[in-house]
């Protein structure tokens, strides 16, 4: 049996991940491949205390306490979810992983690179990673229509402009870069289905 694929989706709050995470997954179980979506923070314990934690009146907690949670979350993501779907030759979808470790944590102060080689030396690096973009005052906008307005620092305009400039800045053959800002969510559905097929045939990923 051919190893999985694991994708990952990525972005600021608005850009459009969900949405796109589950078009993905409805586009490829309908050419018959096995698909599971999952999404960080989990919904195990560590997870549910983050997503608490994230959506609170404020972050009282260092870069650093934030950083070692996102990793323990993560740990047991790969342990019980990700790797055991890999061997068993499903496509993974995941709606956040590591890059937004990276960028949230990196636009906190701490260093993206070492943030990144800390994540990659246990969790498996993802085979497609589709980074979307947009500008953060429409991302901002586009929260305040979904009734979210201005949750602490993790939705504040120069935050933002911070980790979208270092999800920027991330680069690699693995990579996608797919601009949301002037697309319709099927048309951005395209170009990532698009992008994906190639990649899955080329892995051993017939359907």
């Amino acid at each position: 049996m051919a190893r999985g694929v694991l994708i990952a989706l990525e972005g600021v709050d608005g850009s459009g991940k969900t949405t796109q995470a589950g078009l993905l997954a409805a586009a490829l179980e309908k050419l018959g491949r096995e698909v599971l979506v999952t999404q960080e923070p989990t919904t195990g314990l560590i997870g549910q205390k983050l997503r608490q934690y994230l959506t609170g009146p404020s972050r009282s907690l260092s870069p650093t306490e934030e950083l070692h949670l996102f990793i323990m979350d993560r740990r047991e993501h790969v342990e019980t979810l990700i790797e055991p779907a890999l061997a068993e030759g499903k496509i993974v979808i995941c709606d956040r992983y590591y890059y937004s470790t990276v960028a949230y944590q990196g636009a906190l102060g701490l260093d993206p690179a070492e943030i990144l080689a800390q994540n990659e030396s246990f969790a498996p690096r993802p085979d497609l990673v589709f980074i979307l973009t947009l500008p953060v005052p429409l991302a901002m906008k586009r929260l305040a229509g979904k009734g979210r307005k201005g949750r602490q620092l993790s939705e504040s305009p120069h935050y933002l402009e911070w980790v979208a400039a270092i999800y920027s800045g991330l680069t690699g053959p693995h990579i996608r870069h797919v601009d949301t800002s002037l697309l319709r969510p099927e048309t951005a559905h395209e170009i990532i289905l698009r992008e994906t097929l190639p990649e899955l045939e080329r892995m051993g990923q017939e359907g």
